[in-house]
């Protein structure tokens, strides 16, 4: 009798540690995105991420780009993938670009002097790797994006305010770097040639970054190859007019969330800002359109950035890449801004703009 109480005992509390563990798990699943392991509470659902296409302002608001670019020129992923339904897409189903490259010799300083803060670098990923670009014909990704680009170092050099101040009105952000990463990539802002959401369309590596056609790899949004990006509170690079982008929790480990945000994507609350704790502005990364910088809250500095690479076909003014024949070519006849393509010895079909980049007129590739 003594043994068969003990039996009742064994399975009664076998039982309880079931239903208990069941009991977790459903928890678990109906708090949707939560990382339990990190504490995060995430508030958006992966599956159903607001997409950001139409959302380009010509003056700040909240949840849209201030872009300097008016027009856009329709470049950018080929053809729509099957995570992008309606008004949300999914992340989860999103497809990356194959491969692992490795960056040895990249760089990034930070330095402080005076008043200024110093940073340099030749734009590669610190400590992390890429996917292979130009997007190889064998990779799944090649169907919507095939990007033609191959990443190339770049020499940067930002020279931004130590103590950055909020300007009398918000400016707008161009194509191209907006700030830069603590892994050393540039930061564009949300939107891809054709004013589309960029995080959404166009298909970058398992970092989220890619190429444009200088060859600057750049993120568009969140990165789990920034240090920090997932942890609370965090700092995680600098915008061009001197504010700190923030990292998508609070100090509570709640996801921050545009209704969090101001109209260029930022925030005043107490942040850990050169070795102090402060209250001050800074922008928020976040996994909801427009992810880092909607406006420049102060007045951004002058970037100075140049094509550092390889060996190159030839060399124009001011040391810039001379173009391709074929992209020479495909511009014979046309004048400037006129829209022109050709194909690359890869056989890529490249569509773009007739420009003088180097001093001759070329057809210059979309941006991406």
């Amino acid at each position: 009798m003594e043994v068969l109480a003990v039996r009742k005992i064994d399975v009664a509390i076998n039982l309880s540690t079931r239903l208990l563990l069941i009991a977790l798990l459903v928890v678990s699943a109906g708090a949707g995105d939560s990382h339990a392991q990190a504490g995060h509470i995430d508030v958006l659902d992966s599956h159903a991420l607001p997409l950001g296409d139409g959302k380009v302002s010509a003056e700040p608001r909240r949840g849209y780009v201030y872009s300097c670019r008016t027009q856009f020129r329709g470049g950018g992923a080929q053809h729509a993938g099957d995570w992008i339904r309606g008004a949300t897409w999914d992340a989860t189903r999103k497809i990356t670009v194959q491969g692992n490259v490795s960056w040895p010799n990249a760089t990034l300083t930070i330095t402080t002097t005076g008043g200024g803060r110093r940073v340099t670098g030749n734009g590669l990923p610190v400590n992390y790797t890429t996917g292979i670009f130009p997007v190889q014909r064998s990779d799944p990704a090649y169907e919507i994006d095939r990007n033609p680009n191959r990443i190339q170092a770049q020499q940067v050099e930002l020279s931004l305010p130590l103590s950055p101040a909020v300007a009398a009105s918000p400016d707008c952000v161009p194509m191209g770097m907006i700030g830069v990463a603590l892994s050393g990539v540039a930061i564009f802002n949300a939107l891809d040639d054709g004013g589309r959401d960029a995080v959404a369309h166009e298909v970058q590596d398992r970092c989220n970054g890619h190429p444009q056609m200088t060859g600057q790899y750049h993120y568009h949004g969140p990165s789990p190859c920034v240090p920090g990006a997932e942890t609370n509170n965090r700092l995680i690079g600098y915008a061009l007019d001197g504010f700190g982008i923030y990292s998508m929790y609070d100090e509570n480990g709640r996801e921050l969330t545009n209704a969090d945000l101001d109209e260029c994507h930022g925030r005043v609350s107490r942040i850990e800002w050169d070795g102090k704790e402060v209250a001050m502005y800074h922008y928020v990364l976040t996994r909801e359109y427009p992810y880092t910088v909607g406006c420049f809250r102060g007045t951004p500095v002058r970037m100075q950035t140049r094509f550092d690479g390889g060996p190159p076909p030839g060399k124009g003014p001011g040391g810039l890449r001379q173009p391709p024949p074929e992209a020479i070519a495909a511009c014979g006849g046309l004048s400037s801004g006129a829209r022109c393509g050709f194909t690359s010895p890869r056989g890529d079909a490249i569509a773009g703009t007739c420009r003088s980049p180097a001093g001759a007129l070329a057809c210059v590739p979309d941006f991406r």
